[in-house]
This record gives C-alpha cells, sequence and structure tokens, in this order.
C-alpha cells in the first residue's frame, strides 16, 4: 500500500504558529477534506505536501517512486506557451508520448503534406504506441474537454484568470500521481463541471486531499475531515455532515472537561490556602498535583464565533429596475430585451455558464456599466455593498485597522449602540496583536474577509455579491448566510456553490449564453433536480424502446402497476444489462488489443460510446420499472 506519513510538523510564521506537532497518515484512496478558518494553515499544510515549503520541524515521508499532483489556490503559468504545452508538464514517459504526439497532431492538421511533419506523426505515433499511451491521450481529452479546455493551441496569456484554473486542474488530473493536492478546486467552475469533478473524483485510484468552500462537493467526495485550529490537526471519519456531528460531541466534551478541571482546582485552591498546618510534608504529592492543575487550567481553545450585526439604512419600496436592457460586447450579446425588477428583501441568485455574463449584470446594477440600450432606475434610498471577485482598493502596505478606520471609526448596531472597528476585527477572528500586521503579509482568505467587513460596516442596504464563497472558509460562510437571512435589503448573488444559493436564494437567473436569461422561483437544488429528471425523460423517450416511459416524475404518484409491454420488457431487462455490460467489457479489452491502431482506436471508442449510453438507459429503465413490481 501507498502512504504517506507526515510526523510531528511544525511550521510558523512570525508569532502565528499555524502548525504544532502535526501527524497524520494518508493512505490509498482516501478522500480527505482539510477544512478550518482562513489564516489557520490549510494552504501552508497543502504546500508542504506538495515539497513547496520546508517544515520548521518534523518530516514527511513516502515511497521513493511516489508521485504527487499539486493544484494551489491560485496558478502559475508562463504567458507564451501553449494550452498543450502548459497542461502536459508531467516528466512520466507515458506524459511526455502523449504531448509529443498532441504537437505533431496540431503541426499535421496545419501542414499536412510536409514530409517531415508526416515523419514526426509517425514516429510521435510509435511512441504512443510503445508507452501503451493511447487511453491516457483519450482520458486526457476528455478531462480538457469537460473543463472546458478545446483550443490546444491557444497561448496562455490569452486566457482568464479562471480558465487558467482549469488547465491547471485538468495538468493535474491528467498526471493520475499517487495523492493529489486541490486548494478550491470548483472555484471557476459551473455546477456541471463541479458534478463531473465529484463523479471524477470518487472513482480516481490515488489518495485526495481538498480544501474546498463547497459544501456538498465536500459530502459527495471526503471519507475523512481533517481540520486546522489553533495548530492542531483534528481528524473525523465520513463526510462533511459526519464531521458536523462530531465536532460538536468534541467541542462539548472538552468544555466538560475543562469544567470539571476548574471545580478540581477550587477545591484544591481552598487546600493550599489552609495554612501549611494542614499540609505535612507527607502532601507534597497534593501539593505538586496543585500546580500541575494551575498549568493545564489554560482554556480550551475554541473557535470563536463571526458575529454580523452592523446596522442598515432603510430601503424604500424603489430598488432597482431594469427595462428593454440590451448589453452587447465585441460583438457578443449579453443581455436582449432584458426586464428586472428588484425588491426589497429580495433574495436573487445568478447562475450559468461561465463567460455569459453574470458578473456584466452585477456591474449595470452597480453603475459600473452603462446598458447598451434600455434603461436603468435606481431607488433614492439605494446603497449597495458591491463585494466584488477582486479585492478592491486592499493597499498591501496599509495596516489592517488603517484600511477599516478609512471607513468609519465606530460602526453603528442594530440595537443602537456603536462598537470600535478594533470590536469588529475581533469579531471577525482578527486578535488584537494582529491589527497593525500589513495587509500583505495576510493570507488570501483573511485579506477577503476583512474585504468582507469593509463593505459591511458600511452598512449597505443592498448587497451585490461576486463569487462571495471563492476563496472564504467555511465557517465565515456560514455566518455570512446567517445575515443574509437576516439582512432587511435585497440581496443579489452570483454564484455556482448550491450549498450557499440554497440557503441564501429563493428565486434564480439562468445565464445560457447569447443574451438568454431563463427564470426559475425555488432552490438551486430544486432547479438541478428538476432539469437531470428531464434529461432522463429526453433520453427515455429518445429510443423505441421507451414509448412507455414516465411523462414526469408525478406520474410515479398516480402509477399502480406496468402496462403490458412494460410487463414484458420487465421480463427481458436484466439480461439485457447483462449482454451490455458484457459488450462494455469486450470492447474496453478490445481497444487495448488494438492500441498501437489509431484509426481502429476511434472506431472502437465511437461503438464504446455508444453502448455505453444504451447501458445507462437500460439502467434507468431497470430503476424505473422497478418501482411497480411489487404493487
Amino acid at each position: 500500500m501507498r502512504i504517506l506519513r507526515a510526523e510531528q510538523l511544525k511550521k510558523s510564521y512570525g508569532e502565528k504558529q499555524l502548525l504544532d506537532d502535526v501527524s497524520f497518515l494518508i493512505k490509498e484512496k482516501e478522500r480527505i477534506g482539510l477544512i478550518g478558518v482562513n489564516g489557520t494553515g490549510k494552504t501552508t499544510l497543502m504546500s508542504l505536501l506538495a515539497g513547496k515549503e520546508t517544515a520548521d520541524a518534523g518530516t514527511i515521508s513516502h515511497q521513493h517512486d511516489y508521485t504527487i499532483g499539486y493544484l494551489p489556490q491560485h496558478v502559475d503559468f508562463k504567458e507564451d506557451v501553449t494550452v498543450l504545452e502548459a497542461v502536459f508538464q508531467g516528466d512520466s514517459p507515458i506524459i511526455q508520448a502523449v504531448k509529443r504526439y498532441e504537437t505533431a497532431v496540431e503541426k499535421l492538421a496545419v501542414h499536412g503534406d510536409d514530409p517531415v511533419v508526416q515523419q514526426e506523426y509517425q514516429r510521435a505515433e510509435e511512441e504512443m504506441t510503445k508507452e501503451d499511451a493511447w487511453l491516457v491521450d483519450t482520458s486526457a481529452k476528455t478531462i480538457l474537454s469537460k473543463l472546458g479546455i478545446l483550443h490546444l493551441s491557444k497561448a496562455v496569456g490569452e486566457m482568464s484568470g479562471g480558465q487558467k484554473k482549469r488547465l491547471g486542474l485538468a495538468q493535474v488530473l491528467i498526471q493520475e500521481p499517487d495523492l493529489l493536492l486541490l486548494d478550491e478546486p470548483t472555484n471557476h467552475l459551473d455546477y456541471r463541471t463541479i458534478q463531473w469533478l465529484e463523479k471524477y473524483l470518487t472513482d480516481f485510484k490515488g489518495a485526495l486531499v481538498v480544501i474546498t468552500h463547497d459544501r456538498y462537493f465536500l459530502d459527495q467526495v471526503a471519507t475523512r475531515i481533517f481540520e486546522l485550529s489553533y495548530g492542531k490537526l483534528y481528524e473525523y471519519t465520513g463526510n462533511y455532515q459526519s464531521f458536523l456531528a462530531a465536532k460538536a460531541e468534541r467541542e462539548e466534551t472538552e468544555s466538560r472537561q475543562s469544567h470539571k478541571r476548574k471545580q478540581l482546582f477550587k477545591q484544591e485552591l481552598a487546600w493550599m490556602r489552609a495554612g501549611v498546618q494542614a499540609r505535612g510534608t507527607k502532601q507534597q504529592a497534593r501539593i505538586d498535583r496543585f500546580h500541575e492543575l494551575k498549568k493545564g487550567l489554560a482554556p480550551v481553545k475554541k473557535q470563536d464565533s463571526l458575529e454580523i450585526t452592523t446596522a442598515q439604512q432603510r430601503l424604500g419600496k424603489k430598488v432597482l429596475l431594469i427595462e428593454d436592457g440590451f448589453y452587447d460586447i465585441d460583438g457578443q450579446s449579453i443581455l436582449r430585451q432584458f426586464n428586472l425588477l428588484i425588491q426589497s428583501n429580495e433574495r436573487l441568485g445568478i447562475t450559468g455558464d461561465n463567460g455569459t455574463g453574470k458578473s456584466t449584470l452585477l456591474n449595470i446594477l452597480a453603475g459600473r456599466l452603462a446598458l447598451t440600450s434600455g434603461t436603468l432606475e435606481t431607488g433614492e434610498t439605494v446603497r449597495i455593498g458591491y463585494y466584488t471577485q477582486e479585492n478592491e482598493q486592499l493597499e498591501e502596505d496599509k495596516r489592517v485597522i488603517q484600511y477599516l478606520q478609512e471607513q468609519a471609526e465606530e460602526v453603528a448596531q442594530k440595537d443602537g449602540t456603536t462598537v470600535s472597528v478594533a470590536d469588529m476585527l475581533e469579531r471577525f477572528l482578527f486578535p488584537r496583536h494582529t491589527h497593525g500586521t500589513l495587509i500583505r503579509k495576510l493570507s488570501g482568505g483573511e485579506k477577503r474577509r476583512l474585504y468582507l467587513l469593509k463593505i459591511l460596516i458600511q452598512q449597505p442596504n443592498v448587497l451585490l455579491l461576486d463569487e462571495p464563497t471563492n476563496d472564504l472558509d467555511i465557517e465565515t460562510l456560514t455566518i455570512l448566510e446567517d445575515y443574509i437571512q437576516q439582512f432587511q435589503g435585497a440581496v443579489v448573488t452570483v454564484s455556482h456553490d448550491r450549498y450557499f444559493l440554497d440557503k441564501t436564494v429563493s428565486k434564480l437567473l439562468l445565464f445560457k449564453g447569447n443574451g438568454i436569461v431563463d427564470t426559475y422561483y425555488g432552490s438551486m437544488s430544486d432547479y438541478l433536480s428538476e432539469t437531470d429528471e428531464e434529461k432522463q425523460t429526453e433520453t427515455a423517450t429518445a429510443s423505441p424502446a421507451a414509448a412507455h416511459a414516465p411523462r414526469a416524475a408525478s406520474a410515479k404518484k398516480e402509477k399502480q402497476k406496468l402496462t403490458y409491454m412494460e410487463q414484458k420488457e420487465w421480463e427481458t431487462i436484466e439480461n439485457d444489462i447483462d449482454e451490455l455490460e458484457q459488450a462494455v467489457q469486450q470492447l474496453e479489452d478490445s481497444m487495448l488489443a488494438h492500441a498501437e491502431d489509431a484509426e481502429k482506436l476511434l472506431s472502437l471508442q465511437q461503438e464504446l460510446t455508444e453502448t455505453e449510453a444504451q447501458l445507462e438507459h437500460k439502467m434507468a429503465r431497470w430503476e424505473y420499472l422497478s418501482a411497480f413490481v411489487e404493487l
């Protein structure tokens, strides 16, 4: 079994102890979610495991041929290389063979008549066969396609930040290492791609450590949770739901033990104060015990809770209104005859594919962009707080408290009292000794939390949130969600985070591209569930054998038994499934046998895709029919 072992790791930055004697094992096929408040050392621990940083003390050990793939929070590629050169950067002979083959294919497409290019292609093809790299090439193309990376000859410098993050994700997935380290992999991914990634990581053969704010993703993927808190690492078995229950139990136990120690200490203190005569030389052990209790009486370190109770200005009935809005950029239609009314207490979520104009709409609502045509009306009492994807006006050489004092010295609360900026910083988990810290010394997540605090102390009554879950820790998000639920104003959120949207919005704008925007009333989970059911129905009715498929999920409630034709289908469906499973296995074996024949391999891959689709359809039919067999 391939294992990574970390023993007694220590790591500090100035006064901050990030890791204090941290030890753990990572075994084959484990799926570990690494969580903790921003600034507690999650990214540092990942960097240590990846060999990018060195611990102050302790060791990390594994087999000499153990491979590690690392996706950092912010990827860094050379701007002048192509996507193909960037994505196939692994040192293994197979990865290099695939890289040379794909390069040869790109050249052949442009200079197909050049004999030199033809010879390069032939050599690359032979090397692919020698290294048995055809399946790796197929897998790589699938990964690139699912992540929306389609143009291998494109220069990395032409890509957006989100595209570069997906390129970095593709790079580490293609390498198929023994240990995969992913720092916020769902940032910049749409919900369909996130669902694909969940499935991919569930089937991944190596071990995984992932930092993520996406609690649905964590719940689906993780089988263990590592929590970093005050330099200590706590391990929990199970997914995110299991972690929540176990953590609550652990903190309750620690509180009880702390209370018991305090009571015992009080008893010992009374005994010590009784005087020398009440203590004899034979009682030295008890005196020693008293001093040990005194030493161990440090309070239980429990993560403080964020609290957001800022006051806000009253919001009138008129908030934001767009009528017949059009917006075009570089010949692309973003909004087309778009109408939107935002009222007080609105809870609106905006989601859809990347590049369809979600952030553009927020910029229009905020007055940062003007409509190409149409009108935007803003209510007189509207005071917008706009949390953008980037930290705006976050001057790196300013100190933390100075950054907030430029907004206000004191912050009004809902109950009419005022709180100093220093107190607000403490509520946001910035201890007093950090208030004089230069902003550039903060972690990325701490900067985002500081930026959020700046917006909230301005007391807005309309919140525009652009991907608020990116780079914020789960605890901060939980409190932000609670704040939004109590917020007496309008909230408009762009997000792909299903959990966050489920908890904060009741209406969705779905950006489809080319100016098409649909409206859905309900939660994100309801929308995904309905679209999945629609796809299954379309798949079932697309085949003649599925003529009796249900019109909708609600039909199950009315249906009592199988029809005659469905009964006949049920009698043979298990045999059909067995035959299709055997056909899939035979096709996969045939692909291995013909790995050197590119044309044959392509034909087999197409046949395999069609057979797998038939199998998936049969399985869906079996699940539907089985619901009525026992009735």
